[in-house]
């Protein structure tokens, strides 16, 4: 079925689901969904059921003034408690029973298709307020960002008060036994090493969560091209990668069943672009997957993907890149006229983000191992978020299918022409040097933090449109 066929049976679906009413038989059944702010339910059938909440269960509509309505508070971080998250979605479900967590693969997860009762997302000190909710014993509460997703049960939400979460609570999951975390394919290169930024020291993940194809972990590892042998990686403990690209062999891009299990693919630099190791089938490839709702990140010279692709191939004009210069140590811009780049700007310069010290000016991302090899980006099918001093795109990001109404695009793409490990004190990605033996940096650089910033962004559902 066609993205644009799958959204039109989506939008009848629902259509068809809301004349039976909110109860629990009703839309929000069974299933996992998003958007709106809080409110008492109800309708035909009665106030929404609330899985596992033991009390009242229903909405006090008329709490005294001095009371307040019915509340509950908190901070979402990301696994490792530090950073703040921006626009995660919170909320209470609604229905028989807790949804299952989304399936991995590609998949069109859409802001607009999300339609619970009792929501809200937070702001950019990862703060929520969801009020007009629900009292009683047991009641879930479900945070969400993308396929990031972990279900917590609050013992007690008191009628007409506040109950504030311990933050502890609020996070994102370290590992699959505290949540769902996306499915990650992460190619290796010798130049970034992507790989470090997820670990327990930075994003959070636990090191239990990185594995080969073949392992349980949700970041599955690859080895990615280095010069015209693969760049052989392993894992501490002697378990090899799958080799992403292979010489002349078939690559493991070239199968599209491959990409189509992932929710997130990550490609970090290999040093140039080895196009020699890339076919014009597994160019096809990624522009299929981010078309059916896949994620994907780039890093520096992994521009191939898009420089080499041939029509009729729409992502070949997105951008052009003619350049191949160093641009070392410099301080970018980040582009604050739009929602997302003004709130990373903002976010950016938190005392929760940026640590001690006195933050740079609203805008400004100090940046070591800055690139140059974008020339110009296409406005219409593009979004700038961060630029060089010179206003030479660092960092930008496109819907798909490239070129289709925003109402009708699932996946996404970011691109990055710098080092995003760059500046952190010693993180290395090298053919001798097991995972996660190059890993030694323990704190994270501003450029570090604006990448996890957009990390998120390109989980979440996507906001039509651009921006």
């Amino acid at each position: 079925m066609s993205t644009r066929a799958c959204l039109t049976a989506i939008s009848l679906l629902s259509a068809l689901l809301l004349v039976g009413g909110c109860d629990a038989s009703g839309p929000n059944h069974g299933r996992d969904g998003g958007g709106g702010s809080g409110g008492s339910g109800g309708g035909s059938g009665g106030p929404p059921k609330i899985p596992g909440c033991v009390g009242s269960c229903v909405v006090k509509t008329d709490c005294p003034a001095a009371m307040g309505p019915t509340t509950v508070t908190g901070t979402v971080t990301i696994p490792a408690g530090t950073l703040p998250l921006y626009n995660a979605k919170v909320y209470i479900p609604t229905g028989d029973a807790i949804p299952d967590p989304p399936p991995s693969g590609a998949s069109c997860d859409r802001c607009d298709a999300f339609n619970e009762t009792f929501s809200t997302t937070t702001d950019i000190n990862g703060q929520f307020t969801l009020s007009n909710i629900p009292s009683g014993q047991n009641v879930p509460l479900i945070i969400r960002v993308g396929k990031w997703r972990r279900v917590i049960t609050i013992p007690t939400v008191a009628e007409c008060a506040t109950t504030a979460l311990d933050p502890t609570q609020t996070r994102l999951p370290r590992n699959q036994s505290e949540g769902n975390i996306p499915r990650i394919a992460l190619s290796t290169g010798s130049a970034d090493a992507l790989e470090c930024i997820l670990r327990k020291d930075k994003l959070g993940l636990d090191d239990s969560e990185f594995t080969p194809e073949s392992g349980t972990g949700r970041v599955n590892l690859y080895a990615g091209a280095n010069g015209a042998n693969k760049y052989v990686a392993t894992l501490n403990g002697g378990a090899n990668f799958t080799a992403a690209q292979k010489v002349p062999a078939a690559s493991w891009w070239d199968d599209p069943a491959n990409w189509n299990k992932y929710d997130i693919v990550l490609l970090s630099c290999e040093g140039a672009q080895h196009m020699e190791v890339k076919s014009a089938t597994a160019l096809q490839n990624l522009e299929a997957y981010i078309g059916a709702g896949g994620r994907v990140f780039a890093s520096h010279w992994h521009n191939g993907w898009i420089a080499n692709a041939m029509p009729p191939q729409l992502i070949q004009t997105v951008a052009t890149f003619p350049n191949s210069g160093n641009l070392g140590s410099i301080t970018a811009k980040i582009n604050t006229g739009f929602t997302k780049g003004a709130a990373l700007a903002d976010w950016l310069i938190l005392p929760a983000v940026w640590g001690a010290g006195a933050p740079p000016p609203r805008g400004d991302l100090p940046v070591d191992g800055a690139k140059n090899t974008v020339g110009t980006i296409d406005a219409a099918l593009t979004q700038r978020w961060v630029d060089t001093d010179k206003m030479v795109p660092q960092y930008f990001s496109f819907n798909a299918p490239i070129g289709a109404t925003a109402d009708a695009q699932c996946g996404q793409m970011v691109f990055t022409d710098l080092h995003v490990s760059s500046g952190t004190g010693g993180d290395s990605s090298s053919a001798g040097t097991p995972f996660p033996n190059g890993c030694t940096a323990t704190s994270l650089s501003p450029q570090e933090k604006a990448l996890i910033f957009l990390l998120f962004d390109l989980t979440n559902c996507l906001t039509p449109p651009i921006g």
